[in-house]
């Protein structure tokens, strides 16, 4: 499954790296990217539980999910 998620806080390419390795590194999560000027994360998981993860694991980074 793929989701596209609209993330406010995101402001340099540390914001990027640290989202890209700390959600890439989630069990189910094939791909992760970043897109800092629309202010997304396209991410492609395996099942909802996962996207529950990559939710979370992004709001513990400091941002927030619009």
């Amino acid at each position: 499954m793929k989701e596209v998620l609209k993330v406010e806080g995101m402001s340099c390419n540390h914001c990027v790296n640290s989202i890209e390795t700390s959600v890439g590194e989630l069990t189910g999560v094939s791909a992760v990217k970043v897109d800092l000027g629309n202010k997304e994360v396209s991410v492609e998981y395996s099942d909802e539980a996962t996207l529950a993860k990559v939710k979370e694991t992004i709001e513990d980074q400091g941002y927030d999910l619009v």
